[in-house]
């Protein structure tokens, strides 16, 4: 029987329910874990495998090695325990005569699945326990007396499960899918770059990636699908990257030397080499019609502000409008801070327009946005809110961009423009995630510190030298220097519970429900600001005056408390991570960072940034306790690294992207089998080939691209707004 294509994907977008093994129970189950459909099903990959091939007598087995005896039932017991647990043990006899004894703690339906002479596999860790060999909760292959034992398979596939779904359920159901489903996956892949690169087809890759035969064509079949997973983010972008170059025209915006003379007036230092580098890209994108996509990211104080500023007025030398957007409002008035410094005796004419304006404030600012009156306005995403019109928009600049949605990029043009666009990050980002978050822009680094910024000097300090740190904080403050005391965590809410970072940033095998996510993270006995806040006062610094900040607290309190800080009339300041970016008082050169530990590395990096805001050297102390080897390890970098690049890329290796940039986003970083990381190769290889793809058949219209087409429009077409091969 033959089926049609569209019959083929059809199949594959019916529900996992009517799957064999599945029903509305397990269904249930399956869907905590985001799978709705058998397309789902097939394109959940194993996280990793057990090699069961290493099969033996009982009586040569070694301790704590995954190794697998087959044997028959000769006991079978189940009891309780002192403690109260439900122990079933089940005793294998092979040829020798010697036993294993298998053991599951509170599973009293396994009992039901054994019977006396049973022929059995049991794989797992051995341990020997007193006069026999014993293993926890072994996989378990169940043999008739018939079964040949070299057909079983000897690398089992290990999926992510969820509470009530077990391994063995999970095999079964993949087992089938894989089985029935395999060949209606079309292969989206063009032939040409299949027998370019020798990579096997899509449904052969889905068979080995499920039910390898050997771990060698497990892994050949993941090149494979990360290849494809790769490819189809790059076209993605060199689309959209393309669409914007070719579809949208900008206004030219030369430099010239009268307009550069009057800009560089305007700065009260000279700019370093990397930042004049940076300024020259920019020139000679804004010099053209087609829009700028420039991404401008820099180390923590390398400068990357005052670039920014040349852009926007170069801009506003053109009678063109300039835009800075920041993702909060306490970045937002910074940079409406700074601007004001920078052009104090300018005749720019600039408006600050941010969700904390009255109604009647923002709707004289819309007017005069909307009549031409205003020539730089700084604001959040009140931006791009539909009500927002301006004269004649000539630069977008988008600070911190990984904060907000991949879309947002796109927000300006719907509003019938198409400026040119600076996307600013002080978050160093490793070169991987930058060709996939930001892989339709062209690249400017600022690595380079202006002259006279001092390291900040970083120590960790043990929870038993805390009164000394406290004394010697206290002697720095009465000298005139100001505090930061950074927490984790407001309250004890569940919200805030449930959403800290693991201490080891690892995922386990079973995803843990919220409850126990809660109960988690509460036993960890987190200093929550508030409650530091009130030490903190009334305790160690008792003699200073302490302020409290953090993202739950209306904007006007947030300006209140950080003007008070700024002035000096605040020394001590408690916050949580809201002031990692854009807070600058270059008198506050100290810092403490309880609980280290639920940081990562580029956060922390971000957060030892606010002291290196002036000429005096800052201080940042860390404080974590209690913490496991690989935590150990990664604050140890911390302290002795400098370099945020360095640390963004041992970030994103052990973190991974969603907890690099801290919120999850939706696109790019949505990344089923590939690894940022491991994967590198794979990712410059499909970024070369879809950018040489999309150059020779910019709409995709060929034939062998059709596959490759609609993969790129069901996964990226809304995401990426890719309206001209939509």
């Amino acid at each position: 029987m033959t089926h049609s294509t569209n019959e083929l994907a059809d199949r594959l977008r019916d529900s996992a329910q009517y799957v064999k093994g599945v029903g509305p129970a397990r269904f249930e189950l399956l869907q905590r874990l985001g799978l709705e459909s058998v397309g789902d099903l097939l394109f959940f990959f194993p996280r990793s495998y057990e090699d069961l091939s290493d099969c033996r007598p009982i009586r040569e087995l070694q301790a704590e090695k995954l190794q697998t005896v087959i044997g028959e039932v000769v006991e079978l017991e189940g009891r309780t325990t002192h403690s109260g647990k439900g122990l079933l043990s089940v005793v294998v006899s092979d040829k020798s005569g010697v036993v294993l004894e298998g053991v599951w703690f509170n599973q009293a339906f396994m009992a039901r699945r054994f019977r006396y002479g049973q022929r059995v596999a049991f794989s797992g860790k051995p341990q020997w326990y007193r006069d026999h060999w014993q293993m926890n909760k072994p996989q378990v292959t169940f043999l008739d007396a018939a079964t040949d034992v070299e057909n079983q398979p000897k690398i089992q596939p290990v999926y992510p499960l969820t509470e009530g779904l077990h391994a063995e359920q999970m095999r079964r159901i993949q087992r089938h899918v894989v089985q029935t489903f395999a060949e209606d996956a079309a292969d989206r892949l063009p032939p040409g770059l299949l027998k370019k690169h020798r990579l096997p087809s899509l449904p052969e890759a889905l068979r080995h990636i499920h039910l390898p035969e050997a771990l060698a064509e497990a892994t050949r079949a993941r090149r494979r699908l990360v290849y494809e997973e790769f490819l189809i983010l790059q076209v993605a972008l060199s689309l959209r990257r393309r669409d914007v170059r070719t579809r949208h025209k900008a206004p030219r915006l030369p430099i010239t030397q009268p307009i550069d003379a009057h800009i560089r007036r305007l700065y009260p230092f000279d700019l370093t080499r990397d930042q004049n580098r940076a300024i020259a890209a920019l020139c000679k994108d804004m010099a053209g019609e087609r829009p700028m996509q420039r991404l401008l990211q820099a180390d923590v104080g390398a400068g990357k502000t005052a670039v920014a500023v040349y852009a926007l007025l170069l801009a506003v030398a053109h009678k063109h409008q300039a835009a800075i957007m920041a993702p909060t409002e306490v970045l937002a008035r910074q940079h409406w801070r700074t601007l004001n410094q920078y052009l104090t005796k300018s005749r720019v004419r600039r408006q600050l327009l941010t969700g904390g304006l009255t109604e009647k404030e923002r709707r004289i600012a819309l007017a005069e946005l909307r009549m031409g009156n205003v020539d730089l306005v700084v604001g959040t995403q009140a931006l791009i809110q539909k009500d927002v019109e301006f004269a004649k928009l000539g630069l977008v600049v988008i600070d911190e961009q990984h904060r907000f949605g991949v879309q947002q990029r796109q927000q300006f043009r719907k509003l019938g423009v198409a400026p040119h666009y600076l996307v600013m990050t002080a978050t160093p980002i490793p070169r991987t995630v930058a060709l996939t978050v930001f892989g339709d822009l062209d690249v400017s680094v600022i690595r380079g510190l202006p002259p006279g910024r001092e390291p900040v000097v970083t120590r960790w300090v043990e929870e038993a030298k805390r009164p000394k740190l406290e004394e010697h904080l206290r002697q720095e403050i009465a000298g005139g220097r100001q505090l930061y005391v950074v927490c984790p965590l407001v309250g004890e809410s569940a919200e805030d519970l449930s959403s800290s970072p693991p201490d080891d940033g690892g995922a386990g095998g079973v995803a843990a429900s919220p409850a126990a996510a809660r109960r988690k993270a509460a036993a960890a006995d987190l200093k929550a600001a508030e409650q530091t806040y009130e030490q903190l006062r009334k305790g160690a610094f008792t003699d200073f005056t302490v302020g409290l900040l953090h993202g739950r607290m209306d904007e006007k309190a947030k300006d209140e408390v950080m003007t008070r800080f700024r002035t000096g009339e605040v020394q001590v300041l408690v916050s949580t991570s809201v002031i990692e970016v854009g807070v600058d008082v270059p008198n506050a050169t100290l810092m403490v960072i309880e609980h280290a530990d639920r940081f990562g590395l580029s956060q922390l990096h971000q957060l030892r940034g606010r002291v290196s805001r002036g000429p005096v050297a800052g201080e940042c102390y860390i404080v974590a306790r209690d913490v496991n080897e690989e935590t150990q390890r990664r604050l140890r970098l911390f302290v002795r690294t400098r370099d945020g690049f360095a640390l963004a890329e041992e970030d994103v290796r052990i973190r991974g992207i969603g907890e690099f940039f801290g919120t999850r986003q939706h696109g790019q970083n949505e990344l089923r089998v590939a690894n940022l990381v491991s994967d590198a190769d794979l990712l410059q290889l499909a970024r070369e080939d879809a950018f040489a793809l999309v150059t020779a058949d910019p709409a995709l219209r060929e034939p062998a691209h059709a596959g490759l087409r609609s993969a790129v429009l069901e996964r990226y077409g809304q995401t990426l707004d890719l309206v001209e091969i939509g």
